[in-house]
């Protein structure tokens, strides 16, 4: 397959699972084994996958801009009034950042202890990675069907925003799904399903940038700009459209198309692997 045909596949399919719960570094990982790709320089690169990022920060910052620009005032006023008050804007923006610290230190502590890990072209991975799609579908399931789902975001305080930030930290291990792992907490602490899905967003706006910052200079040197940019730009729309589709979906709908879509990836994993190895053999 064309190198640039591949490039814009893998921008779509970053763009549609970074936001919805499926795992998008499960889906970027596997995607090049099961589709049988050559190894291309860049293409299934973590080089690439960081760029890739970059395009649904963008999608982020287009959709929450505005949302963005009033935290960051409101926060900025609560600084120089030493006060938060009754304001919802400096409450969020500075549960924002509180739920955004545990998951920037656990994951730089333990970053490479899980790419070791997890994050390898070998079976034993694959095999681990369908597991934890397993694991993240059933507590989805199980947030989305016994969570009260009777809190807003303007209800949210410190204690569930961070226990949502320390659950970010679980997408480190491939599979689990940063959007997952967020949501999966927000429904289980009792917020609706919409106002899970936007704090979820909302706290992976930080998080990204804050990985493009450590990770993007080491990588400017990368070869094929234009597959970056094709790349970067693709995963961009298709992550915006992603963004409005789920949290219009979740308004009036559950989450049980996930899971079940979560159990049949993770399935497929397994059956893919099980006729592999049956022709080695």
């Amino acid at each position: 397959m064309d190198v640039v045909l591949q490039a814009a596949i893998t921008g779509i399919v970053q763009g549609l699972t970074e936001f919805i719960p499926v795992s998008s570094s499960a889906h970027l990982e596997l995607l090049p084994w099961i589709l049988g790709w050559d190894e291309s320089e860049l293409v299934g690169s973590l080089a690439f996958d960081v760029f890739l990022h970059l395009g649904t920060l963008v999608a982020l910052l287009v959709y929450f801009g505005k949302d963005w620009l009033h935290y960051i005032a409101a926060g900025w006023d609560s600084l120089r009034e030493r006060r938060i008050g009754a304001d919802p804007d400096r409450r969020l923006a500075w549960l924002l950042l509180a739920a955004t610290i545990p998951a920037a230190v656990i994951g730089f502590a333990l970053e490479d202890v899980i790419a070791t890990t997890f994050h390898g072209d070998d079976d034993a991975a694959r095999l681990a990675i369908a597991g934890f799609l397993v694991a993240g579908a059933i507590g989805l399931w199980l947030a989305d069907r016994l969570g009260r789902r009777t809190r807003e975001m303007d209800q949210l305080n410190a204690p569930t925003a961070l226990t949502i930030g320390f659950s970010q930290a679980l997408a480190l291990l491939p599979g689990i799904s940063r959007s997952g792992a967020t949501i999966t907490t927000g429904l289980a602490l009792g917020l609706t399903r919409e106002a899970a899905a936007r704090f979820s967003f909302l706290l992976a706006t930080p998080i990204t940038l804050g990985a493009a910052l450590h990770k993007v200079p080491a990588l400017l040197g990368a070869s094929s700009s234009h597959m970056v940019f094709l790349g970067i730009v693709v995963s961009g729309i298709v992550g915006l459209l992603a963004i409005k589709v789920l949290l219009a979906y979740v308004r009036t709908r559950d989450y049980r198309p996930f899971v079940y879509y979560r159990w049949a990836f993770a399935a497929m994993l397994v059956i893919v692997y099980l006729v592999r190895s049956a022709r080695v053999g």
